[in-house]
């Protein structure tokens, strides 16, 4: 007999737990309802995406009618990628040149970080920095709509290989006025820039500050057209 969907996904996250309980370093407890909700979370959200890339007149392969649309591909959903963070401010933010995979300088405020632990290839816990940028006024369209949004993007031991080589984006949204409010980093949710797609677009190539020093084999790989 076949199990129906709740309760597949609860045997799911709760084989997880009792996994997570054996490794050589103590994980993040998360409750089997916490992990439930964040793979149902993740389930809707890829569903958007295939249906925005599909539908929506602002997908690149609408938009760019010499590609086409053949599917996302994603890591299985695992919750300890799930990483919660308040946003550490640089005491004395800078102004980086980042390029873009055009070959054109954008001048982007380094402005903070969040850090949190993430599995390893070792089965254990490891702890990772990802900087937190925010557009300038040398990017005056972007800055007049998105000058409070943070934008996150890094490389990884899979980039090149299993994930796309310029490097993958995390959706964070706009900064919180609270300084002590605590974001949620879902990894899970890391996604490929447009420029991947289709050679109408260019996007930021993470700098090599912005690499991690571990496979995050969490969210979209690479697509394959």
């Amino acid at each position: 007999m076949r199990m129906d969907q709740t309760a597949f996904l609860a045997f799911i996250v709760l084989s997880s737990a009792t996994l997570v309980g054996c490794s050589k370093q103590t994980r993040p407890t998360l409750s089997a309802e916490d992990s439930l909700a964040i793979v149902r979370d993740n389930e809707r959200h890829r569903a958007a995406m295939d249906e925005f890339f599909r539908n929506d007149p602002e997908s690149p392969f609408r938009r760019d009618t010499s590609v086409r649309y053949e599917g996302l591909t994603w890591y299985p959903i695992d919750p300890q990628y799930c990483g919660k963070s308040v946003l550490h401010r640089y005491e004395h933010p800078e102004t980086v040149i980042v390029f873009g995979t055009k070959g054109e300088e954008r001048r982007n405020l380094r402005y903070g970080y969040f850090e949190f632990d993430v599995p390893d290839e070792n089965g254990s816990m490891k702890r990772i920095r990802l900087n937190v940028y925010k557009f300038t006024p040398y990017d005056a369209k972007r800055y007049a709509l998105y000058r409070n949004v943070l934008s996150v993007w890094f490389t990884d031991k899979t980039t090149g290989t299993e994930t796309y080589h310029v490097g993958r984006y995390v959706e964070i949204g706009e900064e919180h006025p609270d300084p002590g409010h605590v974001y949620t980093i879902d990894l899970n949710k890391a996604y490929t820039p447009y420029c991947a797609y289709s050679d109408l677009y260019s996007c930021a190539i993470p700098r090599k500050e912005d690499h991690l020093d571990v496979a995050i084999r969490a969210g979209e790989k690479t697509y394959h057209h």
